[in-house]
């Protein structure tokens, strides 16, 4: 039977041994409820001190006591052992009585009798030692032969005494917890019990706590607590069934998870607590335990890491605000208690194995294995009562020295180089760590003594292992490197900054995005092909990049990245997954990592990482669950961005903005120079000096701080430059830089080729040694050591010995010794030696710590030099700032807007799932928002860019037009097309169009070149009648943009339902033999109706709204936008024009296309740009020009251009014109002069526009007005547009706003093409001449007469010719005016205002209407009676008889004139002749005095002689004798045609008269009878002046 002797080792013997015939098979015999119905009730074990987890019992507490002690006794009499023991268990007594030395319990209050007792060293529970069972049985008489008495076990008299106590307790809660448990605890330690009978032990222990019998009350209840907790941890029993066996561990763990949970928990001292983890920990490693047990032991102690790492955060709170207190309070117990995982470096399952057998049967021995783990052996406890030992001191509740010591363990178990531990046993320490790190991370990075081994070992562990293969190491190492990022990163800068960039080397596809059908690569721009920080520039390619976390660091890290395999890849994207969930991450990144010069651009990295890899090419790498994994994170970090957006800026405690901008700046500066420098150090400190990083590049001292200061100069460069000839200013300065003062040479020369690496070449070597040694010997002054020469000595002997004893080519045998070594450096310290113990101390840090040269090494010295300098830099990198403020996200989101907006392009465009689309949109809508409220132009037009591209509707190239359809069905049409077909049938392009225009409605003043596409969406949508012109008012009065005329127009709701194959088939022939299109089928009537439905449901309207109210300089690139997609070369589409009064062309009937062709689009550009033009003031001078510039592009190029682009041009900018005259961007006389040259047809075609546009220019009076009237084009423009009907009545009503309007607009410089476009209406007024003619002809006799047709246009023309009549008149009161102002001789002035009336007049007065002609005799008339006429000292007014009167009369005397209007024109020949005569006669007074007075008579005379021999008939005949006879009476009267014989001055006049007079009326000299004296002789008396200012009238009358 075994003794029960401690093994240093876990021990764990499941063989099965024959045991003796009378030794029953307990596990088989004991009922079951022994095992599987009394551990159920563990499993509910709970100990929490809570009212709902308290759990009451209803039978006595003693009873179930007593009960439980019977239990046990009676399994342990069913023991061959213990068969022949008493029955005083059973009745409650003893059977032999015993002196209290030989009792075995803890010692009461009540024990006042018992003497103390020392226990032995190392006794901290005070149980009877079963180890020496033996002898004790001997004792008892257990050993005796048959028939002897026999005494009882102590065993089995501990719960006889116990039954004892018990008898009389009222209340359980006030009896002694250590007695309670004694002989229960003894039961569990005693090796010589079987696993059952252990079981019933720890079943009853479990149901106290678990029924409240043992409470936070009970007395003693922390001596209880240290007590079962080393008897549970010391656990032993003789081994049997292996199921029997485990169930007890079962039984075990979970009453220490109960007991560490419960309300005795926190009075466990951090020895207990140790101990316990310890005995977890080594079920969980013991291979041999079954998987179940071992995977039970490992989730009880995560729940007893949750406990334990709990109470730190309960400890830090009772600590309160000084949170060094609980460190200071703790520092002394930190090297109390000890875990030792691999003690005596022994493998937990070989120490099983190599167990020394026992001599009967084995034992399973807690307390071995315990032992395993904490190196301690089994204790002999003695006698001693329980409360001996720990009366006296009070137990200490464990605190942080328990739990640093169990981190401690637990991160030691990762490592990867310690054989001894297998990957399961590192997968369950990593799960038990994440756990700790769940619940306490922040915890844990607050206390130096936890953080030191987070920083340090767990980090350097967990990169090691997320290298491993094993897929269950790397989950895990990822799950625990990740939780510890996310609770710990304050602390861990450069640890996280390793990391993950050895993730973003591993995931970053070096392959380029595939190219997809239908997905443009423009689209994926900004997806970065590789990560910054694996991308080494071409110059380092041989030493790998300086970066922060440089290549050649990484490699030596084992960090540099390289192929993984597909569920790795998985199980990292998950990892970043995880982290990028944490709302500030990424800001923190950006802020720590981006903006700090001497660190990697983490945050773009990541991004890019998290963009490419969404890419759905990237399973082909991976898994399938990477893309969307990587789009969710993607997602995600937009997603915070926005949710940020409204919160309040915080900025206390954080690093400026401003500041991190300029951080930012420089190293970009930093890291061109530096890459500069690798290549040419010159060029490279030029650069850097040149952008301000070095004050001068000729200045020593600044080049030296700044290659020492920075991590991204190549060391083998920076070591050749500073050792290059020329260069030893710099080497000096350098030297300078570091501080040697108190540091021993090997140490200071340790700290000077860390930073570079020696050049390889003697020479270079020795310039660098010789300035290390004189600045090292000036400022350390090394004691014992005379000059820099010996120094120098030394410094080549270090160096030379580093190479010696670290050289893997050297042998050990080989390597130098310390006497060697002395030796050779015998009498060069000026001709003496060195002090023995320096030389020691050198020799013994050389060769057990090298000096790793920079790139020298590629193995684990490497990987510990490499992370010693991490760790280094961890002191001067500072803590990581914790971002929780959204005044970084703008430049953030600046940053790294490009990959992703790229991303969710492709994803859109390559995705199916409509829960990808949902989230995309709202990625969409979230980065719109983020970029708008930033100012971010480029991010918002790269959105609106790849949006629109999806939508397929920003295509440059034309639609084609030519099968467009309308479906009218009642009062309600829709235009099919081609294109609304086509977009109706593609629900990804109307998704992208609805969140198009969602982002592009209120983001209209961030947009800039992504105007270029919304508008070529626009034209496409109102070519294709899907969209009006403007959705906003227009400001121009004009009509819409007449569009397409469709090619045919279905009425569908004149037809009849029909249905069947036959209609359709009936309908499509019959169009195709009339050659029409045929008729949109259902499934495109209904894909149109979804394009009209999608384009409502993007609410364009308010988009327009918020354009035309925009700022100015959010206008300019819309109006550049709308402009640029006007073409250089007048060519388009030929498209035909729909208007209102136009019928639909049948398709059958071809017609050639006239003219140039018309494309509405540009009208709609062009319009578009100039309601934006003309909005206000404003607009006008920033727009303005440049619209300018575009219209009169188009009014150059007019012949190119449809009419009625051209008309709507000139429109566009003569309004334009009216309301920017004060600028000089557009000219009056280059408007008119163009519009002036428009060839006939086409200025007849757009004359309606040009003299709307007019109009509105010269409405109002002012200097515009004037300008305009004054131009001789203009007047040429409305001489053009006043022959055709259509314009006729707006140019009259133009020309009677200049004549007649107020001001009087009529000057010098427009007389007379006024007067001549008066005089072309008038002219224009002869179509009346018909209509008059055909009243005079009487119908027949027996015809009824007709009533006169009418004819508005020809009664509008006279109407219009006879009030042009009368304004010519009206004008005659403003020419003394402007004769006046003219300043020109009379002549020239008479003629210039003068002429073109009587012109006008007389040319008017042989107009074929009478109606005008009459008006015009009228007018001619009172104009040559005007007194303004022979106002002033002129006699130019004699010209009416010459220029006007004669010439009239000779015109009527035509023929042609005569036979224009028969009638009429005869009584208007009558007219002329009275006319002449009565004028002569106004002005005989005036013209006697006239030297031409005399040809003038002789001339009237002759005319007289045409007149009356013309032909005309009587009326004529008639008239001329009549009114020369009044003519001869007036002269004669007035003394002027007087016989010679009365005056002879006059006799000339008189012959000559009467010898014309007598050749056509000989006989009117004798009918006067002039010659005969008068009655009454008066004197010939000249007439006065006011004779010249008589009335026509009265000189009429008197003439009659």
């Amino acid at each position: 039977m075994s003794n029960g002797a401690p093994i240093d080792s876990l021990v764990l013997e499941t063989k099965t041994h024959e045991t003796s015939t009378n030794e029953p098979n307990t596990s088989t015999s004991h009922p079951s409820r022994e095992y599987d119905s009394r551990f159920s009730q563990t499993n509910g074990f709970n100990m929490k001190n809570s009212r709902r987890g308290q759990v009451s019992v209803a039978v006595d507490p003693v009873a179930l006591i007593t009960t439980e002690c019977i239990t046990v006794t009676s399994a342990m009499r069913k023991h061959a052992r213990w068969a022949h023991s008493s029955v005083s268990a059973i009745l409650g007594g003893s059977s032999t009585p015993m002196s209290p030395s030989f009792q075995s319990r803890p010692t009461t209050p009540r024990d006042d009798n018992v003497g103390k007792r020392v226990t032995r060293p190392g006794t901290s529970n005070g149980f009877v030692d079963m180890a020496d069972e033996g002898g004790l049985a001997n004792r008892w008489g257990l050993r005796g032969k048959k028939g002897k008495s026999m005494q009882d076990n102590p065993l089995m008299a501990g719960f006889g005494r116990l039954r004892r106590e018990l008898t009389g307790c009222k209340d359980i809660h006030q009896f002694d917890t250590p007695s309670l448990l004694h002989p229960f605890l003894q039961v569990i330690q005693a090796s010589a019990t079987s696993a059952p009978i252990t079981s019933l032990a720890l079943v009853a222990i479990t149901k106290f706590f678990s029924y409240n019998l043992i409470s936070p009350e009970s007395p003693r209840l922390s001596i209880a607590m240290q007590s079962l907790s080393a008897a549970i941890t010391h656990c032993r029993f003789e081994a049997s069934d292996s199921a029997a066996d485990e169930i007890v561990l079962l039984r075990i763990l979970k009453l220490m998870e109960g007991m560490l949970s419960g309300p005795g928990g926190d009075l466990l001292s951090d020895e207990s607590v140790c101990e316990m983890m310890e005995t977890g920990l080594s079920m969980c490693c013991q291979s041999r335990l079954s998987e179940l047990l071992r995977r039970s032991a490992e989730m009880s102690m995560a729940k007893m890491c949750q406990v334990i790492f709990e109470r730190l955060k309960h400890l830090e709170i009772e600590a309160g605000d000084e949170m060094d207190a609980l460190d200071e309070k703790t520092k002394e117990d930190m090297d109390t208690v000890k875990m030792d995982p691999s003690a005596n470096k022994n493998d937990a399952v070989k120490s099983s194995l190599a167990a020394p057998p026992s001599e009967t049967r084995p034992s399973t021995s807690f307390e071995k294995t315990r032992g395993a783990l904490a190196g301690t052996s089994s204790l002999d406890l003695g006698l001693a009562p329980a409360s001996e030992a720990s009366d006296d001191t009070p137990v200490k509740p464990y605190s942080l020295p328990s739990i640093r010591e169990l981190f401690r363990v637990l991160v030691d178990l990762l490592d990867p180089h310690d054989r001894q531990h297998a990957d399961t046993m590192r997968v369950m320490a990593l799960r038990i760590i994440d756990v700790a790190l769940e619940v306490a991370g922040p915890s844990i990075a607050k206390h130096p003594s936890l953080a030191n081994l987070a920083e340090d070992r767990l980090c350097r562990y967990l990169f090691q292992l997320v290298r491993s293969d094993n897929m269950a190491i790397l989950n895990e190492s990822l799950i625990v490197t990740g939780t510890l990022l996310a609770t710990c990163r304050g602390v861990l800068k450069l640890q996280q900054e390793l990391f993950l960039s050895y993730l973003v080397a591993c995931l970053h596809p070096r392959v380029e995005i595939p190219r997809e059908p239908g997905i443009d690569p423009s689209l994926y721009v900004g997806i970065p092909q590789t990560p910054k920080l694996v991308k080494p520039p071409p110059s380092q390619a041989s030493s790998g990049r300086s970066t922060p976390v440089p290549v050649k660091d990484r490699q030596k890290l084992g960090m540099e990245g390289g192929s993984r395999k597909p569920d790795a890849r998985e199980a990292m994207v998950e990892s970043v997954g995880a982290l990028a969930r944490i709302p500030s991450f990424m800001v923190e990144l950006h802020v720590n990592y981006d903006c700090a010069t001497d660190r990697s651009d983490l945050c773009e990295d990541m991004v890019g990482l998290l963009s490419r890899n969404a890419i759905p090419d990237s399973a082909t790498w991976s898994t399938t669950s990477v893309p969307p994994l990587c789009l969710d994170a993607l997602l995600g970090y937009i997603q915070f961005i926005a949710e940020r957006l409204d919160d309040e800026p915080k900025y206390t405690g954080y690093p400026g903005v401003e500041h991190l901008r300029e951080q930012k700046r420089r190293k970009k500066i930093i890291i061109q120079g530096a890459s500069k420098f690798n290549e040419n150090p010159k060029d490279g400190l030029a650069y850097l000096s040149a952008h301000g990083i070095i004050e001068d590049s000729k200045d020593a001292k600044s080049v030296a701080k700044f290659l020492r200061g920075t991590a991204r100069i190549n060391k083998k460069q920076f070591g050749e430059y500073i050792s290059k000839k020329g260069n030893e200013p710099v080497l000096e300065a350098l030297m300078r830089e570091f501080r040697f003062n108190g540091k021993r040479i090997d140490e200071a020369l340790r700290e000077l080729l860390e930073s570079f690496r020696l050049p390889g070449e003697s020479a270079l070597i020795e310039r660098i040694i010789t300035v290390f040694s004189q600045q090292y010997f000036e400022e350390a002054k090394p004691e014992g050591v005379a000059n820099g020469d010996a120094i120098f000595v030394l410094t080549y002997a270090v160096i030379m010995l580093n190479t010696d004893q670290h050289n893997p080519n050297v042998l050990d045998k080989n390597r130098m010794k310390y006497e060697n070594f002395a030796r050779n450096l015998g009498g060069v310290n000026n001709e003496a030696d060195f002090d023995e113990k320096y030389l020691r101390d050198i020799y013994e840090s050389i060769r057990s710590n090298e000096i790793i040269l920079p790139d020298e090494h590629e193995n684990k010295h490497a990987f510990d030099y490499a992370w010693r300098e991490l760790l280094l830099k961890t002191e001067s990198a500072g803590e990581l700032v914790l971002c929780d403020t959204n005044i970084f996200d703008a430049d953030m989101f600046a940053a790294t807007w490009k990959p992703v907006v790229a991303t969710l392009s492709y994803v859109f465009m390559s995705a199916s799932d409509d829960a990808v689309f949902s989230r995309v949109i709202a990625g969409f809508d979230q980065v719109a928002r983020i970029a708008g409220r930033y100012g971010l132009t480029q991010a918002v037009d790269r959105v609106v860019y790849c949006l629109s591209y999806i939508t397929s509707l920003a295509t440059g190239s034309p639609s084609n037009l030519a099968l467009n359809t309308e479906v009218q069905v009642g009062e309600n049409s829709v235009m099919v097309s081609e294109l609304a077909v086509k977009f109706g049938r593609d629900f990804k392009a109307q998704l992208a169009t609805v969140v198009l225009f969602r982002i592009v409605a209120g983001s209209e003043t961030v947009m800039n070149n992504s105007w270029k596409q919304i508008v070529q969406i626009w034209l496409n949508l109102f070519v294709n009648s899907l969209i009006p012109p403007f959705f906003a008012p227009n400001r121009l009065e004009i009509s819409p943009i007449p569009l397409q005329n469709p090619s045919q127009i279905v009425d569908r709701g004149q037809k009849q339902a029909e249905a069947g194959i036959f209609s359709a088939f009936t309908s499509y022939i019959s169009s195709y033999a009339a050659d029409d299109p045929p008729e949109p089928s259902d499934e495109e009537l209904e894909s149109t109706l979804c394009t009209v439905d999608c384009v409502n449901a993007c609410s364009m309207g308010d988009v327009f709204a918020n354009v035309v109210n925009m700022p100015v300089e959010s206008l300019k690139p819309l109006v550049k936008a709308l402009l640029d997609q006007l073409p250089d070369d007048p060519t388009s589409i030929v498209i035909s024009v729909k208007s209102e009064t136009d019928s639909p062309i049948s398709p059958n009937v071809q017609k050639a296309p006239m003219g140039p062709p018309y494309d509405p689009s540009h009208v709609y550009l062009l319009e578009f740009c100039t309601v934006l033009a003309l909005r206000d003031s404003e607009t006008i001078t920033a727009l303005g020009a440049d619209v300018a510039e575009a219209l009169m592009n188009v009014m150059r190029n007019a012949s190119s251009y449809h009419n009625i682009m051209v008309s709507r041009t000139v429109f566009y900018l003569l309004h334009l014109l009216h309301a920017s005259y004060e600028h000089s961007f557009i000219r009056v006389p280059v408007v008119l002069h163009t519009v002036s040259a428009f060839k006939k047809d086409l200025l007849e075609k757009s004359s309606s526009l040009v003299l709307r546009g007019l109009t509105e220019c010269f409405k109002e009076p002012g200097p515009l007005r004037n300008e305009i009237m004054t131009s001789p084009d203009f007047w040429v423009i409305l001489r053009n547009l006043a022959g055709t009907s259509e314009s006729a009545k707006t140019v009259f009503e133009i020309l009677e706003g200049v004549a007649v309007g107020s001001p009087p607009t009529v000057m010098a410089d427009n007389y007379e093409p006024a007067v001549k476009l008066l005089n072309d209406f008038a002219s224009a007024g002869s179509v009346g001449a018909t209509v008059e003619q055909k009243k005079d002809k009487r119908p027949k006799r027996g015809q009824p007469k007709k009533a006169p047709e009418k004819q508005p246009e020809v009664d509008a023309a006279v109407a219009r010719g006879v009030k042009a009549i009368s304004m010519i008149y009206s004008l005659t009161t403003r020419i003394p005016v402007l004769m006046d102002q003219s300043h020109l001789e009379s002549k020239d002035a008479w003629a210039a205002y003068w002429s073109p009336i009587f012109r006008a007049l007389t040319t008017q007065c042989t107009n074929p209407c009478r109606e005008v002609r009459h008006q015009a005799f009228s007018s001619l008339q009172r104009t040559l009676l005007s007194p303004e006429l022979t106002s002033g000292e002129h006699e130019e007014w004699t010209a009416i008889f010459g220029e006007v009167l004669f010439p009239l009369i000779q015109r009527l005397l035509k023929p042609e004139v005569y036979s224009s209007d028969p009638i009429g024109m005869s009584e208007t020949r009558v007219q002329a002749a009275t006319l002449l005569c009565r004028i002569f006669l106004h002005y005989l007074v005036l013209l006697s005095k006239w030297d031409g007075m005399l040809d003038l008579w002789l001339k009237i005379l002759d005319i007289m002689d045409r007149l009356m021999n013309s032909g005309q008939g009587d009326s004529l005949e008639e008239a001329v004798p009549e009114s020369l006879k009044n003519i001869l009476l007036v002269m004669s009267s007035s003394g002027y045609l007087v016989p010679p014989s009365q005056d002879p001055e006059h006799e000339k006049l008189w012959v000559e008269t009467w010898k014309r007079i007598d050749r056509f009326l000989p006989d009117l000299k004798k009918d006067l009878d002039l010659e005969a004296p008068k009655e009454a002789e008066k004197p010939l008396v000249p007439l006065s002046p006011s004779a010249t200012e008589a009335k026509p009238e009265d000189v009429v009358a008197s003439v009659s």
